[in-house]
């Protein structure tokens, strides 16, 4: 065994001291569902099982930090070959990689998100982008959807699930839920003390439901009609996964703030970026202390270099266009099978019956050769989320696995 996977010689050596130092609860869960899967090599859309070396085509990509596959070569190469003269950097410095990439995220949004600050996880960037809105309004109320995800740090877990933040004492007063799509719902809740609507483009951990027409338009106008901030999670949803740059895109809307992480790292360097209009950034340098907000690791310039590689390779010319036609491939070929396929370009669910049968459908395509993960909040749905770089061969491929698997 390479030192790069770790020098056991086998799963069950690792199990005991996977459940010794990290998690033992987890490895029970995965015992009893049969998910006894261990990460390898990895390259492309694949990685092999470390110790029997079945190869799998990745569909859960990590909620989108393999958006571009493993170790995709333009972003491996863009940070080896800064390694031994660029590190981190200083974030109390002005940096050269941080401003370009800045300035090429707030293109991505035709500039009207053009003010960024930089993270390590999705739940920093979330935690600021509340933080901000509160600033901005002088409000302290959030309102996010039952069932959501926006991460496990303070502000991000008080807006999740009860199940994520219970267990760990009482959530901080101001912290409203609303049932998903539900506008009337919203209207009922959001009033003068709220600062901010959060919510996912498209919810993955809700089990990827698609938005009714015209829900996130009634977002935007109760939140401007009632002076609150709308914030848009695209950690998932975001740099392509829809056919378009950002999930919101879809809609005639601007929000107030957008967060992006996962497939920013190209699965090579964690980062995280906050987009903010002028307006909402303001409120950061409105403050007393200009080092009200700041982050160590963010916005690292190797993160950086690995980030700028992505937007280069997600805005090549057709890339986007080729994203769409790929997830109308994909739905082509599945069509028939004893599911239900929720889908946005190739921001994908496949919904079951029941947890139970999810369950057997992952073990299923698992053994298949395919990997796919349950959604958190809704275990009937499998989070289906293949790389965007599927060539024609490896897309007919991936059909033909997960229609041997279920159909």
């Amino acid at each position: 065994m390479t030192a790069a996977y770790g020098s056991f010689d086998g799963f069950d050596e690792l199990a005991e001291v996977y459940a010794k130092h990290l998690a033992p609860g987890k490895l029970d869960h995965y015992r009893q569902i049969g998910l006894l899967l261990v990460m390898g090599k990895r390259e492309n859309i694949y990685f092999e099982h470390q110790f029997t070396g079945q190869r799998l085509i990745n569909c859960h990509a990590n909620g989108g930090c393999y958006n571009l596959g493993h170790c995709h070569p333009q972003v491996t190469a863009a940070v080896r070959d800064a390694l031994g003269s660029v590190d981190i950097g200083n974030h109390h410095l002005l940096s050269a990689p941080r401003a370009r990439l800045a300035e090429r995220l707030s293109a991505t949004t035709d500039h009207r998100l053009s003010r960024v600050v930089f993270g390590v996880s999705g739940g920093e960037a979330i935690d600021l982008a509340l933080k901000v809105a509160r600033a901005s309004t002088r409000r302290r109320d959030v309102i996010s959807v039952i069932g959501g995800y926006h991460g496990h740090t303070g502000l991000a877990v008080a807006t999740g699930d009860a199940s994520f933040r219970d267990w760990f004492g009482p959530n901080p007063k101001g912290f409203l839920q609303v049932p998903y799509d539900d506008v009337a719902a919203l209207e009922r809740a959001i009033d003068d003390q709220t600062a901010a609507v959060i919510v996912e483009a498209i919810p993955a951990t809700l089990g990827m439901p698609i938005p009714s027409d015209g829900y996130f338009a009634e977002l935007r106008r109760l939140c401007d009609e009632r002076g609150a901030r709308l914030v848009i999670d695209e950690v998932q949803t975001g740099l392509g996964r829809t056919g378009k740059w950002w999930g919101y895109q879809h809609d005639a809307i601007v929000p107030d703030a957008i967060v992006t992480a996962k497939g920013l790292s190209g699965g090579i360097y964690p980062i995280a970026a906050t987009l903010f209009t002028p307006d909402m950034h303001a409120a950061l340098d409105e403050g007393p202390n200009p080092m009200a907000h700041i982050s160590t690791f963010g916005g690292s310039e190797l993160g950086c270099i690995a980030a700028s590689a992505v937007l280069d390779i997600v805005g090549a010319p057709g890339f986007l266009e080729r994203v769409a036609d790929l997830g109308d491939r994909i739905e082509s070929g599945l069509r028939g099978l004893p599911l239900t396929l929720r889908r946005r370009g190739m921001f994908m669910g496949l919904a079951l019956p029941s947890q139970e049968e999810a369950d057997r459908a992952m073990i299923k395509l698992m053994f298949g050769g395919v990997f796919a993960f349950p959604a958190g909040n809704d275990r009937r749905v499998l989070q289906f989320l293949p790389p965007l770089i599927l060539t024609d061969d490896q897309t007919a491929d991936l059909i033909a696995r997960v229609r041997g698997a279920l159909g």
